[in-house]
């Protein structure tokens, strides 16, 4: 198994600029019903556009993942490793015991559900620094371009599945020093969070708010997100990377969640669901540590909120390969996601390497 050493690991560069202001806190109450008068009344109007890429005439020559991994065929072990292409790429085999863990019986879809349908691809970071991923790396408009072809290039690698483009803001970001409160993180501003959200509504695509709590609670970081988690197209995911549930300084140790952490946000999601009619929501949780997410197995599954646990460790093909075997495969939780870096992979892979493996990731995110 590989160690944590030979693994390479992601940790943010730059825990961010002080250009972000931090908003009020929510009141103090603890469940969701204390902040149910901040929500609207009901979920605004809007109209998801997916990317749609016909299938070809011949079903054979799609991708493995078409048709899910429900009824699509496992790559089986042949009991030696084989060839490395250049690159350190190598088609990805498992083991019987791996290939029995999929796929995870879990509730049906209900209607509205994004997956296993669609295909979520998301740009990561935050649109104020250019350190913390692509999102905020690049001019705007050129940003969102580039996101539209890059979904495109993932419609036309696994055409008949829908492919949803995604900006994922990292909402709540740590930091390097106490802060108000001695929190270790600080909240971006309403401001940030409605001009991300204003694009991903006009076209028709998603978002999600990434939470980092530092030596906050995951329950005390959701209640502000609550009024734009209220929205139809608004997702949440959560970092354990920095949560310092443990102690230690974010940046300096890798942090860990756990699966009633986990729980108490599924729980949350899917209370507002209800009360709000909205459609199931998406609950990203990024992993790429065995410590990172303990208790998985324990993680509820709830058909109102659809969790996917995320491979987020960078490096090379086969490094981030074995990664999503050992922390992802083995621990089967309910869908899958994998993470690509355009500066710290190397080299990165292509759609079709990341739709070949197993189970085939559903989410994928570009830093």
């Amino acid at each position: 198994m590989p160690t944590r050493r030979s693994i390479p690991l992601f940790i943010t560069s730059a825990l961010l600029v002080a250009a972000c202001g931090e908003r009020a806190q929510a009141p103090g109450r603890s469940d969701t019903v204390a902040v149910r008068e901040t929500l609207p009344a009901g979920p605004p109007p809007w109209t998801p556009k997916p990317i749609v890429v016909a299938p070809r005439a011949n079903p054979a020559a799609d991708s493995v993942s078409a048709s899910g991994p429900d009824t699509a065929k496992a790559p089986a072990d042949s009991g030696s490793r084989p060839a490395r292409k250049r690159g350190g790429y190598r088609p990805m085999v498992l083991t019987p015991a791996d290939s029995a863990r999929w796929p995870v019986q879990a509730p049906p879809p209900l209607p509205g559900s994004l997956l296993p349908e669609h295909r979520i691809v998301a740009f990561y970071g935050n649109t104020r620094s250019t350190r913390m991923g692509i999102l905020g790396q690049i001019p705007k408009d050129q940003m969102l371009a580039r996101l539209e072809e890059t979904a495109t290039a993932w419609a036309e690698a696994d055409p008949g599945r829908k492919v949803m483009p995604a900006l994922h803001l990292i909402a709540t970001v740590a930091q390097g020093k106490p802060g108000g409160g001695a929190k270790y993180r600080l909240r971006m501003g309403d401001s940030v969070i409605n001009e991300v959200a204003r694009w991903a509504e006009e076209r028709g695509w998603i978002m999600f708010l990434d939470v980092q709590i530092g030596h906050s609670t995951v329950e005390a970081e959701l209640k502000p997100l609550l009024p734009f988690l209220a929205r139809p197209y608004v997702h949440l995911a959560l970092d354990p990377e920095f949560a310092m549930t443990k102690g230690g300084v974010p940046g300096k140790r890798i942090g860990t969640l756990d699966a009633s952490h986990v729980n108490h946000a599924i729980g949350v999601l899917a209370g507002m669901v209800d009360s709000l009619k909205l459609p199931p929501k998406v609950l990203v949780v990024h992993r790429f540590t065995q410590p990172m997410l303990t208790k998985a197995s324990l993680i509820r599954l709830d058909p109102r909120v659809q969790v996917v646990i995320q491979m987020d460790g960078f490096g090379s093909p086969a490094h981030k390969q074995d990664a999503y075997k050992f922390f992802i495969v083995r621990e089967p939780v309910q869908f899958t996601g994998f993470k690509l870096f355009y500066k710290n992979d190397k080299p990165m892979m292509t759609p079709e390497q990341v739709i070949g493996l197993w189970p085939s990731p559903l989410y994928v995110q570009y830093q």
